[in-house]
């Protein structure tokens, strides 16, 4: 019987399975997602519950405030985050296919949301680039920079990061996880661009990944 049996079969006993399968079969980034999705993952408990609500108030309210009209995400995920998002026009990037389908058949009446994969990339632009819950899954250095730099290139006014902010992983234990200082990345690369606006998160982390997160939002206006 293989993992994927085992998760049909015993679905509480399933997850765990499915979390040492992960942690001890680990390539590289990129496939750590694919895989997840594939084996019937989700995009994690930030895009659920309280957390998800959270996000979605700031981001909607943001929206809102800055009339912003197009929005681009790379990392949409299986689109749970986002079916609490009020976006005027949106394409949401990921290097999963299953989430890029999961995606597409959630919002399949949708006319204003568009989905394709990472490498289907064409340099597009939006007013509103968003990063949520990403950078610190990045744990290749040439990922990242990448990551990165398409992130602000594909802003037109704004960007909107949501992760942790912080080069101390001495209590990380689990290896698809890499939590990264950003903020001096881009002080340091994207000089076109500025802070404008650090949002603490209203769940803070407290031991449990379920009801708190170490991300908080960071807002970024280009000069």
């Amino acid at each position: 019987m293989n993992i994927k049996q085992i998760t049909k079969k015993m679905p509480v006993i399933g997850q765990v399975a499915l979390y040492f399968y992960h942690k001890f079969t680990f390539r590289d980034s990129e496939n750590y997602w694919i895989n997840r999705y594939k084996t019937g993952g989700n995009s994690g408990a930030g895009s659920y519950n309280q957390l998800a609500k959270f996000k979605s108030e700031i981001l909607n309210k943001f929206v809102l405030q800055n009339d912003v009209g197009s929005i681009i995400e790379h990392g949409c995920g299986d689109g749970n985050q986002l079916n609490l998002a009020e976006y005027p026009e949106y394409i949401g990037f990921d290097v999963s296919p299953k989430a890029i389908t999961m995606c597409e058949r959630l919002f399949e009446n949708d006319k204003t949301k568009t989905f394709k994969l990472a490498k289907e990339y064409i340099k597009e632009t939006a007013e509103l680039a968003l990063s949520l819950d990403v950078i610190y899954h990045l744990v290749e250095d040439s990922v990242y920079i990448d990551y990165m730099n398409r992130l602000f290139d594909s802003a037109e006014r704004f960007v909107i990061i949501y992760s942790s902010n912080t080069d101390n992983n001495s209590r990380n234990s689990a290896r698809h996880v890499k939590h990264r200082k950003f903020s001096k990345w881009i002080t340091d690369n994207r000089t076109d661009w500025e802070l404008v606006e650090h949002i603490p998160n209203l769940y803070p982390f407290k031991g449990d990944n379920n009801t708190g997160s170490l991300a908080d939002f960071y807002v970024y206006t280009k000069q």
